[in-house]
């Protein structure tokens, strides 16, 4: 084993008898990378600044919060972290409550000897890796799966993947005020609501966010667009809380509008329900309404939104008022920056649509390009709090 992966995988050993504690330090510090605690309190301090652990073992009887309670609360700080109870007090009720409520991986009985330990510590740890690795996978493959799927709608049709960062740069805002504590479904169902555009011209698009018409057969085939998403995605597993916010991104609170039936009010997911009122927002706010206009006529349509997702969106917007509005060159853009107008070539080529927040990336293509064969300037930004007063900082300094 290498040093990094003992490193990274600690155990944390917690039990109120200090006697306890110091024979498995004798026995086990010099296999493992490991830590005790005298008590629930001290382990939840301990694991606030070492964590998390790859492994806890708890004993059951502790003053205050017993080893079930303690376990159970781990479990959802960190769910990754596996669970061993130790316990003198082998009755069949701890047992249900250690398992049902902490998820517990092994229970162990006192006295346990050092080599009944050494094979539940061997055996948590490799369920430890296993939980992680597939983890770690999953994440990169789905990651890589988002970022191709988001980099070919950025080349096919750059009006809709402007439209979808639009959204992503008000989304988080959103899910964080309406109390999600885990945003990445709803923040991923953002910058892919809109792939299912990639079959309609960006002209289509900008005729959409301008509030103009479009003629029947192509408004057909945008009306489909979440259905195409959704199908897209399909082929992706893990995807299905994602899918469905996607497929929902028409659907009015009432009931009323896209996909037809299924569900209302509260049922409908809460990321679907968020991105309705993000698209009808930016429609209204591209096309060159003010922010309070555009809120005004979301207020007025009866039935469409969720009241909630409507008030978080009101706060939201509220502090785009602390940006300050400035023109500047190619060379003074900075990370954070927001693109309040596209960003064309001299010869009228569209580069970047108006409200994507500036990148590294994005900085680095604009200049290069504007070497190559020049950028339209000055490009009018939103310039970030922060940004700011780091500016009047150096100036004071």
């Amino acid at each position: 084993m290498t040093e990094q992966c003992i490193i990274q995988e600690k155990i944390l050993f917690v039990d109120d008898d200090q006697n306890i504690l110091d024979a498995l330090r004798r026995n086990f510090r010099k296999e493992y990378a490991m830590d005790t605690a005298t008590g629930p309190r001290e382990a939840a301090a301990i694991i606030a600044r070492k964590g998390p652990f790859a492994v806890v073992v708890s004993d059951m009887r502790m003053p205050g919060v017993d080893g079930v309670q303690f376990l159970a609360r781990l479990k959802e700080i960190n769910p990754d972290t596996v669970r061993i109870m130790l316990t003198g007090n082998a009755d069949i009720q701890s047992s249900i409550a250690a398992v049902n409520e902490g998820n517990v991986f092994r229970f162990l009985t006192k006295p346990c000897s050092t080599q009944q330990m050494k094979r539940v510590l061997e055996d948590a740890l490799r369920q430890y890796r296993l939980v992680t690795a597939e983890k770690q996978l999953l994440e990169q493959t789905l990651g890589g799966s988002i970022k191709v799927l988001t980099e070919l709608l950025a080349l096919v049709n750059p009006d809709a993947f402007g439209r979808a960062n639009r959204l992503h740069r008000l989304v988080r805002q959103m899910a964080l005020h309406l109390g999600m504590t885990n945003t990445w479904e709803v923040e991923n169902a953002t910058l892919l609501s809109q792939i299912g555009c990639m079959l309609l011209p960006s002209m289509a698009i900008q005729k959409i966010t301008q509030g103009k018409m479009l003629d029947e057969e192509m408004q057909q085939l945008y009306d489909m667009h979440p259905v195409i998403a959704a199908n897209l995605l399909g082929h992706i597993p893990r995807l299905d809380i994602v899918r469905e916010m996607i497929l929902y991104q028409d659907k009015h609170f009432d009931g009323q509008g896209s996909p037809i039936g299924g569900k209302s009010g509260p049922d409908i997911p809460l990321g679907g329900r968020i991105l309705k009122i993000l698209v009808d927002f930016d429609q209204l706010d591209y096309s060159g309404k003010s922010t309070e206009q555009a809120l005004n006529i979301l207020r007025g349509r009866e039935g469409w939104y969720d009241p909630q997702i409507l008030a978080a969106l009101e706060k939201v917007l509220s502090l785009k008022s602390e940006y300050e509005l400035r023109e500047v060159r190619v060379d003074q853009l900075e990370t954070g920056m927001l693109l309040t107008a596209d960003v064309q070539s001299q010869k009228g080529m569209l580069l970047v649509a108006q409200g994507q927040e500036v990148t590294p990336v994005m900085i680095t293509r604009l200049r290069t390009y504007a070497k190559i064969s020049g950028v339209h300037e000055p490009i009018k930004v939103l310039v970030p709090p922060h940004q700011k007063a780091s500016r009047a900082f150096q100036v004071e300094n």
